[in-house]
């Protein structure tokens, strides 16, 4: 066996050795020798292989898959500019902490500045993104011995990958693999690489220490104390106590959200919050979706607290921890007062009741609508991907919380590529019905995840696709204003023309379009296997309006329910976007 495919076989032996359960690969030449060894991994039922032809659609399957599972999953490519059509999916499993696997091939070092085709300097390519970056050495005739290092650097990538280097962070590591010719096997014999050379897997890194074994946080436990909670690493996560007694301020993709009060992020912008401001505050993972939130974090009159094992920390890499955090440890029972709790619970119901009566008017926002009845409509056991852009904000300012739900979301870096991708790689983890909420320019990004080809498997995945020919969310934001209306529509709302139905025909997938909401249920019930679509056509002309109109219907039956301040003395933002 000649070394490069020797060591490919040892790599991909070695994965699979601990607990890489699914793969991904896109075609390439010098990655040859990867390719073999796990289509012959896959004859033996070792491991589930997905091919894909797009380098960055593959990265954000392979995300998916390792999102839904918790499990470090490999996406393996060729040398060049496949191997930088990774880094957006690798910035992503960076800060939302996702084992993510990137295997880029290499060429030889000596050819690297020499003019070599399809050769760049990829050591380190990612930058302080991946938790580490490892070059292999180049496996060479007569480096028989390599062998027990090749299995100890797979180890160690597996063993950071899931938290053990980085502060117990989880996320992703590059391994650079150059590889020499010849890249295709050859005659049997040479190398030995079906058991490692003891016997059992190379010892891996030692994982952190318990959460349990945290510090005990120092907080009031009588003080009134408001959890926030959003999204956490990949995996098992500590959560709270179930009669915690705390009113929670959950976004969907937080696995706090089916305790969560349902208008928390329009209490938190509405001048109700001078009569609800906590003391305290307890940070669930790390929360993003609503500027309130974040004016809360850094208000200086409230002490803030994180929970151990659900936050990264401080440091040049991955997500980092608001700076008003005082300290990341397990919470003490609490026992805030129970009138500040029940005020919670009355603002929650008041503006619960307004925001039903919104949602039943055809003038709201189609977005808040169909987020809600999407939620309400999913199968029990169902997976929910939420696009990074307006859907994920639709759902927490609109949908009920509720259990039997798994909801994730890419809000590490909050961009809209791959997200097609990664709702594709989460569904396959998943193993029942999935579905994703996303945005017109979202599936334009990321067309090619709806490319798989007859040799893989297809997800039962149902893309709910808002429709309203251009960027919806800029009309949310300053740039939405009124007075920038001149330059909005060229270089913020970028309209376009494409037919969706027509791409699905190209692409094979079902197309269904729900002009009435009331038709949702059915369309969503009406799954069969595969991938479809169903389009769902809005308008964005009026969004800004829509908000408004809902906020100030939420802010009036709040203060009727004598939870809020005088209008007066109210004041401040009200944006929740």
């Amino acid at each position: 066996m000649n070394p490069s495919t020797a060591q490919a076989e040892v790599i991909v032996d070695e994965l699979i050795r601990r607990g890489v359960a699914d793969a991904v690969l896109c075609p390439g030449s010098r990655n040859a020798p990867l390719s073999f060894a796990l289509h012959r991994a896959e004859l033996a039922g070792r491991i589930r292989l997905h091919v894909r032809i797009d380098e960055r659609t593959g990265a954000f399957l392979a995300l998916g898959l390792a999102l839904r599972s918790g499990r470090p999953v490999p996406v393996a490519c060729t040398s060049g500019t496949a191997a930088a059509n990774l880094h957006p999916a690798v910035l992503e499993a960076s800060y939302a902490g996702v084992p993510l696997l990137a295997l880029t091939a290499d060429r030889p070092p000596e050819l690297v500045g020499t003019g070599a085709n399809q050769t760049i300097v990829q050591h380190q390519l990612f930058g302080r993104a991946p938790r580490l970056s490892v070059t292999l050495p180049v496996a060479r005739a007569g480096t028989d011995g390599e062998l027990t290092a090749w299995r100890a650097s797979v180890a160690r990538a597996v063993g950071v990958a899931l938290g053990a280097a980085g502060g117990g962070r989880v996320g992703p590591v590059h391994l650079n693999l150059p590889f020499a010719e010849p890249l295709v096997p050859d005659v049997p014999g040479g190398y030995d690489v079906s058991e490692p050379v003891d016997g059992a897997p190379w010892p891996a890194p030692a994982l952190p220490p318990a959460v349990a074994d945290a510090a005990t946080l120092p907080l009031d436990p009588s003080a009134p104390t408001l959890v926030l909670a959003g999204g956490v690493p990949a995996g098992p996560v500590p959560g709270l106590p179930a009669d915690l007694g705390v009113p929670v301020v959950a976004e969907p993709h937080s696995p706090l959200w089916p305790r969560a009060l349902r208008t928390g992020p329009w209490l938190l912008g509405s001048p109700a919050l001078e009569r609800l401001r906590p003391a305290q505050v307890l940070l669930h993972g790390r929360p993003t979706l609503h500027r309130p939130v974040a004016r809360l974090l850094a208000d200086r009159r409230v002490a803030v607290y994180a929970v151990a094992g659900t936050v990264g920390t401080t440091g040049p890499e991955g997500a980092e921890l608001p700076p008003s955090v005082r300290a990341v440890g397990v919470p003490p029972p609490l026992r805030p007062p129970p009138d500040w709790c029940s005020r919670w619970e009355r603002a929650d119901a008041a503006a619960s009741a307004a925001l039903d009566r919104a949602l039943a008017d055809p003038a709201t926002p189609v977005g808040l609508r169909l987020a809600a009845a999407v939620v309400a409509g999913l199968p029990d056991g169902a997976l929910l991907v939420l696009g990074s852009s307006n859907p994920v904000r639709d759902a927490s300012l609109a949908a009920r919380p509720c259990t039997g739900l798994t909801v994730l979301s890419n809000r590490g870096v909050a961009g809209i590529d791959g997200t097609v991708s990664t709702a594709t790689g989460a569904a396959l983890a998943h193993g029942g019905p999935a579905y994703a909420l996303i945005g017109d320019l979202t599936v334009l990004h990321d067309l090619t995840g709806l490319v798989v080809g007859p040799y893989e498997r297809a997800p039962e995945l149902t893309l709910v696709v808002l429709n309203d020919a251009g960027g919806g969310v800029f009309s949310l934001l300053e740039q939405g204003a009124p007075e920038y209306a001149g330059s909005f529509e060229r270089v913020f709302g970028t309209p376009h023309a494409v037919r969706l139905d027509a791409v699905c025909a190209g692409l094979g997938i079902g197309h269904r379009r729900v002009d009435d909401l009331g038709g949702l249920a059915d369309a969503l019930a009406g799954g069969s296997e595969g991938v479809r679509v169903l389009e769902v056509p809005a308008s964005r002309a009026g969004l800004r309006a829509g908000h408004a109109a809902v906020r100030a219907a939420v802010d009036a039956a709040v203060s009727d329910a004598g939870v809020s301040e005088t209008a007066a003395r109210g004041g401040g933002s009200h944006d929740s976007s």
